[in-house]
């Protein structure tokens, strides 16, 4: 399975899909386990407006795991196969991992009008 991230230079979840900085791709095993990562830059202007959602799909993502996102890129993204888990943030390891252990859920929250009050520290809703 592959499952992508939005990511700060610091490799913790970015508060909003659209403005992140790198894209990291995390393979991971039947077992649960990383086995690989790679990291993608974020062309200027990502999000529901750029081609972020094929490359993804090219490269087999399945699953985002994302803090903050709109409607618009949740639905691109879909419409590529790739499922949209919001509400996670802190760092993208350990949200990859508790996710592979089934311990992350989707937060049911969109952002509206690409506005997106910040978390309050927990790693997802789980």
């Amino acid at each position: 399975m592959k499952i992508c991230i939005p990511v700060t230079k610091d490799n913790t979840v970015d508060d909003h899909f659209g403005h992140c900085e790198f894209y990291s791709v995390f393979t991971v095993s039947e077992k649960g386990e990383i086995t690989d990562t790679e990291t993608i830059e974020s062309a200027q202007g990502c999000g529901c407006k750029s081609n972020i959602a094929s490359v993804l799909a090219e490269k087999g993502v399945t699953v985002m795991l994302a803090g903050g996102i709109g409607g618009g890129a949740i639905n691109v993204l879909n419409n590529w196969g790739i499922e949209v888990i919001r509400g996670c943030s802190g760092n993208a390891v350990e949200v990859v991992k508790l996710f592979a252990a089934g311990r992350i859920d989707d937060s049911g929250v969109s952002c509206q009008q690409h506005e997106h009050h910040q978390g309050d520290g927990h790693v997802c809703n789980h």
